[in-house]
């Protein structure tokens, strides 16, 4: 297992100068969803943003043929650039960046003709560039281009001086604990720990991000964020689109590896991690994440059923690259709980769900309400229980909600509930917040990993999900109507 050491902002700082030294970046499966969908806007983002180094290179891999015009016009395309949202000079002049290596992934002629390429470009700028290798591609396809890098000598800076390198991996980063090992171990093999970045885009959500801050900047919270007063907490993925153009895909995948081994552990450890000893160190803050993540409770196979629920949306079977007797989720319940002082005896429910009744990313913390609110209600006496619930909400209309009661107008002491809440929206600085992947690409050229995946975290969530998987289709396959509100 490699090490996790990494550098405290403090550290990081002096280095943001170097890091904006001439940089190339190389995009394998650049005519890919994902190089068309988020990288390439936010290169675009950050470059109209003038945050990207003076003198930058984007370097496309794949296996298509194009020519120079052909191929800018397909990633023109590929963008889906709103109207208005940028100048047309400056598409112009950010496609006048971009080069393309034509080759097989799998073949050393690929990585020659790539070293060529990157050759003639620091030769034109007269020095040692900074190279960001970035892997849009299946994670089939990892472990080949990982080696063809290593041994044609690409990840080795040009220059003892300048010119680091560093590689971007995506998710999902194996397929159970034992792929996972070995592809870490890979990378342990071939890469130092501080060249490589794993990709969790939730990570670099600006309304996940300021849980921690909402959390450690207000003492009035902190003191209650433990089993003592949260009854549970419930984290939701929920979205209304079907797969009927990513069936094939999804088919050999499910939602619980899609979103759940990352994306809503992720959230998880956000909640539920300790305060770091330092907020502004990487390495604190991902300890702590991988703490938390590491103290999940194994769920008995004699218990699945009753702590989980797997579905699939009805219809899923006539999606276009679906088998026609497929049992892959589109839908999954999980109560999960945590072994520690802080948190045991607390159910932290995940669900995520295709086809559901609205887009909805969020996280709710219940907290334990009025012992005598059951009883009180029944009499007549204020009204209902006290339970306040705190929301977080990632996506969309991101904000900050509260319930809370008060005094309803009039004779008696009845109570009613009310909501104090904060949108993002609101704030004058909302339109100018960064993408996810705007922040990640800034984040690994300039050296900071706290935004990133570590070896410890993707261990401990695989160690949490892989003994479910294993049992997965013995589990009831629940099937839902398309819209549904719950299953």
């Amino acid at each position: 297992m490699v090490s996790n050491k990494t550098l405290t902002k403090k550290e990081i700082a002096p280095l943001v100068s170097a890091a904006l030294a001439p940089t190339i970046f190389v995009i394998f499966g650049i005519t890919g969803d994902l190089a068309g969908s988020k990288l390439l806007p936010a290169l675009l983002g950050l470059y109209v943003k003038k945050e990207l180094p003076n003198r930058f290179a984007i370097v496309g891999v794949s296996r298509r043929h194009f020519s120079r015009e052909e191929l800018r016009q397909y990633l023109r395309d590929r963008m889906n650039i709103k109207p208005g949202q940028f100048f047309e000079e400056n598409i112009k002049h950010f496609l006048d960046h971009i080069s393309y290596v034509e080759g097989q992934f799998d073949s050393a002629d690929l990585y020659k003709s790539l070293t060529d390429n990157l050759k003639s470009i620091d030769d034109k700028w007269g020095q040692c560039s900074n190279k960001l290798f970035h892997l849009s591609v299946p994670p089939v396809l990892y472990e080949g281009i990982l080696r063809e890098l290593s041994s044609s000598k690409l990840t080795l800076p040009c220059s003892d001086g300048t010119g680091w390198t560093r590689v971007l991996v995506e998710k999902p980063f194996g397929n159970d604990i034992k792929t996972a090992h070995d592809l870490d171990k890979l990378l342990g093999k071939l890469f130092k720990e501080d060249q490589i970045f794993r990709i969790d885009h939730y990570l670099a959500k600006e309304a996940l991000q300021n849980i921690s801050a909402f959390r450690f900047s207000n003492f009035l919270f902190e003191p209650l964020w433990n089993r003592q007063y949260i009854k549970h907490v419930h984290i939701k993925l929920l979205e209304k689109e079907t797969l009927s153009l990513r069936g094939g895909f999804y088919d050999s995948t499910g939602a619980l590896k899609d979103v759940g081994q990352n994306h809503l552990l992720i959230m998880l450890a956000i909640v539920a991690m300790d305060k770091p000893c330092d907020p502004n160190a990487s390495d604190a803050m991902r300890r702590e994440r991988a703490r938390a993540l590491s103290r999940l409770t194994a769920i008995p196979k004699r218990s699945m059923t009753e702590n989980i629920i797997r579905g699939q949306y009805d219809g899923f079977k006539n999606e276009k690259g679906v088998k026609p007797d497929s049992s892959t989720e589109t839908y999954f319940r999980i109560a999960a709980k945590i072994n520690n002082r802080r948190w045991k005896g607390v159910p932290f429910y995940l669900e995520a769900g295709k086809a559901m009744a609205e887009n909805r990313v969020e996280i709710d913390i219940y907290f334990k309400g009025d012992a005598e609110g059951k009883k009180n209600h029944e009499n007549g006496i204020m009204g209902q229980n006290h339970q306040n619930i705190l929301t977080f909400r990632i996506q969309p209309d991101e904000g900050i909600k509260i319930r809370f009661f008060v005094k309803k107008p009039g004779i008696g002491m009845e109570t009613e509930s009310k909501i104090l809440k904060f949108n993002y929206a609101d704030s004058p600085s909302f339109s100018s917040l960064p993408e996810a992947y705007e922040r990640l690409i800034r984040d690994a050229i300039v050296g900071d990993q706290t935004l990133f995946a570590s070896t410890d975290e993707i261990m401990a969530s695989w160690k949490f999900i892989t003994p479910i998987l294993e049992n997965w289709s013995k589990l009831p396959l629940v099937i839902y109507k398309k819209g549904a509100r719950e299953v």
